[in-house]
């Protein structure tokens, strides 16, 4: 980029240092720290298998994960990977990962030369777009939701900055809109964190479990403001 911008003419250099101080990206000042993701991208670009160990939820496991590559959102560093363990692409937050090795042996790579940041949701099975067994397809719908929450035109925007929501939302003429889709059980709590900071914004109408989720986190801050 220095190059290019040192050859270029110097009414065009000039113009370029203007913009410099009229456009920004702003993320948030965040105190977690990122030391594998030169790993991490390597990994994704060499099809290697890592053993990470990742804590969340407050436990610490050793986890062997094939990334598919490495992205940047809200100050945080995310790595969408294959987990050997739960047998499909999951997110890792980077800032979680306290070790990797570069040997993960029984795990040979899979063939994820096709799949990137842009098409990972499309990845569900076994090293193979679509390839779920009927015993596996079983075992992830048991455990997703049917997520369904009603938002206001603010809601809409507030959901709009969110990644994880692409794939959910949907939006109306009028600006208004509505989350559809399946969810994973165990993330009702996240989602539960999330309806409670939009506020009136958002009204969810399924599922009971997140339903119940809620009124039991307002009731805890109820209590504890009381």
């Amino acid at each position: 980029m220095r190059k290019f911008y040192h050859y270029m003419p110097g009414d065009v250099r000039d113009r370029i240092d203007e913009l410099k101080n009229r456009i920004d990206f702003v993320t948030p000042a965040r105190q977690a720290e990122f030391p594998y993701l030169s790993v991490l991208l390597e990994a994704a670009i060499d099809q290697k298998v890592l053993l990470i160990g990742y804590e969340s939820r407050g436990e610490r496991r050793l986890r062997p994960v094939q990334p598919v590559g490495i992205y940047a959102s809200n100050g945080l560093w995310y790595c969408p990977a294959y987990c050997f363990l739960r047998g499909g692409i999951r997110v890792f937050r980077c800032d979680r990962i306290d070790a990797v090795e570069e040997e993960a042996s029984g795990y040979e790579p899979l063939d994820l030369r096709q799949v990137h940041l842009g098409n990972r949701h499309e990845y569900t099975a076994e090293g193979q777009p679509g390839g779920q067994s009927d015993g596996a397809e079983a075992q992830k719908n048991r455990n997703k939701v049917r997520l369904y929450a009603e938002l206001t035109a603010e809601g809409v925007q507030a959901c709009e900055a969110e990644l994880w929501s692409a794939s959910l939302l949907h939006i109306r003429a009028d600006g208004t809109g509505w989350l559809e889709g399946e969810a994973p059980a165990q993330d009702l709590r996240f989602f539960a964190r999330f309806f409670t900071g939009l506020g009136n914004e958002a009204t969810v109408q399924e599922p009971s479990e997140l339903v119940e989720e809620l009124k039991t986190m307002l009731e805890e801050m109820l209590r504890k403001y009381s």
